[in-house]
């Protein structure tokens, strides 16, 4: 059998093949020196290759981990807005189909969560500048539509002024669509 064509477990299998015929022929063998040393020196190829493929996966997992981090910075800077994410294509280009699966599964555990809390507390909201009052006057900068609040439907058209609950609207201020007047 050629080396080329030989696989790891072939030189273990020549052993006990030849442990067999000692047996079979009630008589013992010379010591196979060569393929002792072969096969040790096959395990320590094996322990070799097993530790790169070892350092390969933790560098991988270390990419990932680094990659799931920025995504949930990315998701909280933007006030958990998940569609203000995937619909900007500089963003969304940048991404891999598991990563948007997995930015909408966190998004859905986040509003999960948050749903819970939702009357008392938005845990999307930003905690470096807490909230003075509940309710807050805003002007808008960009148009984003119908928003729907606890209190019901607001159309932001840009240039208007609305006074809000703060909750309701916390994460279109930090995307920029609204602007607190002091």
């Amino acid at each position: 059998m050629s080396n080329d064509t030989r696989q790891f477990g072939d030189l273990a299998t020549q052993l006990v093949m030849e442990s067999r015929r000692s047996t079979q022929t009630d008589s013992l063998l010379k010591y196979n020196d060569s393929l002792v040393r072969a096969l040790i020196r096959e395990q320590r190829d094996l322990e070799k290759a097993a530790e790169a493929l070892e350092a390969g996966m933790d560098e991988l997992q270390a990419y990932h981990s680094h990659r799931v981090e920025r995504l949930r910075d990315l998701y909280w800077a933007v006030g958990g807005a998940l569609p203000h994410i995937l619909n900007n294509q500089d963003i969304r280009s940048k991404l891999s189909p598991h990563e948007v699966d997995y930015l909408r599964q966190y998004n859905s555990f986040v509003m999960e969560f948050r749903s819970e809390f939702s009357h008392e507390l938005d845990i999307t909201a930003s905690i470096t500048n807490p909230p003075k009052d509940l309710n807050v006057l805003v002007h808008v900068v960009k148009n984003c539509g119908v928003i729907q609040t606890e209190l019901g439907s607001i159309d932001f058209q840009k240039g208007q002024r609305f006074m809000v609950r703060r909750a309701d609207i916390e994460h279109l201020i930090v995307q920029g669509y609204l602007e607190e007047v002091s």
